[in-house]
C-alpha cells in the first residue's frame, strides 16, 4: 500500500518487504540506547544486522561497528556515529513517524547507510564500508580518529541530518575550554573584586574580543559562536575558586593559534585548559559527490539544496586528513537533535535510503572522475 507520509515528501511505499525491513534496522537500532562510551549493544546489533545483509565485518579497537559490502579498488566511505546525547525518548512509531533519541541525530543516517548499501551491492563496482564510529558527540571522536589513520577512500559521505533532499557542505569547528580562578577569600566589605566578579569581567571582554572577530563575518556559519555552559563559585573559607565553561564554534580559517593567545591574555592571572580543539572543515559544490546526489535526489522527485551547519560532526575529523571529495548527508530534521521531540518521518528515510542508493551505484562506476 503506496502511503503519502507528508504532503511534501514524495508517494513512498512503507510496506514493501524491502521497506518493513529497512523500518525494522532503524527502529531496532534507535530502541538500543547508545549515550557515548556506552554504545556496545547498539553496535551488536548493528554489526549482527550488517552481517545478516551481507557485510564482511571487521574488528574495531575503538569499539565501532564497521562492515563492507562490494569488491574492487575503489573505496567509499560512509562514516555515521552510533552515540547519541543523554534524553530517553519512548520508541514507537505513530502515523508515519518514529520517534525516539538518536532517530535524527544520528541514528537515521546510519541506517540509511546500511540500507542503501545492501540495497546496492549487486550492482555495486566498488567497495562500500559503512562506519558506525563511536564517540562522535563527545570530545577526542575516537572511532572518528581510529579510521581517520585508514588510506584515504575515493569518496566519503558524513551521517548526519541534512534532511533526504540536501546536502551539507560544511560544518563549524569547535573549542572547549575551562576558565579557573582562585585567590585568597576577601571580606565582601573590603575592597578589591570577587572571584565571580572577576570571572564575569573575562566573559564580558571575551564577548567583545569575539565582535571583533565576526566584524567581517557575512552570515553565521562564518562568525565564531559561544555559549556558557556553566559558572561555578566554591570557597572554604581560605581560598575561594571561580570555574567557567565555555564553547566556541569555530568557522573554516580562523587562526586558531592566534585566538587561543587572545583568550589567556583576556584570563590575566586565571588559568585556562583546553579540553579539545576541531577546526572547522567546509567543501565546494565542485565536489565530485556533488552531480550523482543531484540526480538521486531529482530521481526521487526532490528539489536539491545545500546546507552547512553551526554545529561540528565528524567530518572535521575526516575530512583534512583525507582530503578526497566529502559532504554530509542524512534523513532528519536537524533542529530536531538532541531535543525531547526527536522524531523522523519513515518516508523521508525510504526516499534517503533509495537516493544514497543510486549515489552509490553512480560512484562505483568508472565513469564518475574522483577529484
Amino acid at each position: 500500500m503506496a502511503l503519502l507520509a507528508s504532503r511534501s515528501l514524495p508517494e513512498v511505499d512503507l510496506e514493501s518487504s524491502r521497506a518493513l525491513a529497512d523500518i525494522e534496522l532503524l527502529r531496532g537500532l534507535v530502541s538500543i540506547e547508545s549515550l557515548s562510551h556506552h554504545e556496545g549493544p547498539a553496535v551488536s546489533f548493528l554489526r549482527s544486522a550488517m552481517a545478516s545483509r551481507g557485510f564482511r565485518l571487521r574488528d574495531s579497537q575503538a569499539g565501532s561497528a564497521i562492515g563492507t559490502v562490494g569488491e574492487g579498488d575503489r573505496h567509499i566511505v560512509l562514516l555515521g556515529h552510533i552515540d547519541t546525547v543523554p534524553g530517553r525518548i519512548p520508541v514507537r512509531i505513530e502515523d508515519g513517524v518514529l520517534w525516539g533519541r538518536g532517530s535524527v541525530d544520528a541514528k537515521g543516517p546510519l541506517a540509511t547507510f546500511v540500507a542503501a548499501a545492501s540495497a546496492a551491492a549487486e550492482r555495486l563496482q566498488c567497495r562500500v564500508t559503512v562506519v558506525g564510529a563511536v564517540g562522535e558527540e563527545v570530545i577526542g571522536s575516537p572511532g572518528a580518529n581510529e579510521v581517520a589513520a585508514w588510506n584515504a577512500p575515493d569518496f566519503c559521505v558524513i551521517g548526519e541530518p541534512s534532511g533526504w533532499d540536501a546536502v551539507c557542505l560544511g560544518y563549524r569547528g569547535t573549542m572547549s575550554l575551562i576558565y579557573r580562578l582562585r585567590q585568597s577569600t576577601r571580606h565582601t566589605a573590603g575592597p578589591g573584586e570577587s572571584v565571580a566578579e572577576i570571572a564575569v569581567q573575562f566573559w564580558n571582554a571575551l564577548l567583545a574580543e569575539l565582535d571583533v572577530w565576526n566584524t567581517d563575518a557575512t552570515n553565521t556559519f562564518g562568525s565564531i559562536g559561544h555559549s556558557l555552559r556553566s559558572f561555578n563559585t566554591v570557597g572554604d573559607g581560605l581560598i575561594d575558586e571561580a570555574t567557567m565553561s565555555v564553547g566556541l564554534r569555530l568557522p573554516p580559517g580562523i587562526d586558531v593559534q592566534r585566538l587561543l593567545r587572545r583568550i589567556q591574555q583576556l584570563a590575566g592571572g586565571a588559568d585556562v585548559q583546553i579540553d579539545g580543539i576541531q577546526e572547522g572543515y567546509r567543501t565546494t559544490k565542485r565536489s565530485a559527490l556533488i552531480p550523482p546526489f543531484l540526480r538521486g535526489i531529482r530521481g526521487a522527485g526532490g528539489t536539491p539544496a545545500f546546507k552547512v551547519k553551526l554545529g561540528t560532526s565528524d567530518m572535521n575529523v575526516v575530512g583534512p586528513t583525507w582530503s578526497c571529495p566529502i559532504v554530509a548527508y542524512g534523513p532528519g530534521d536537524s533542529s530536531l537533535d538532541h531535543t525531547p521531540d526527536e522524531r523522523i518521518e519513515l518516508a523521508e528515510y525510504l526516499l534517503a535510503v533509495a537516493v544514497l542508493r543510486d549515489v552509490l551505484v553512480a560512484l562505483s562506476s568508472r565513469k564518475e572522475r574522483v577529484a
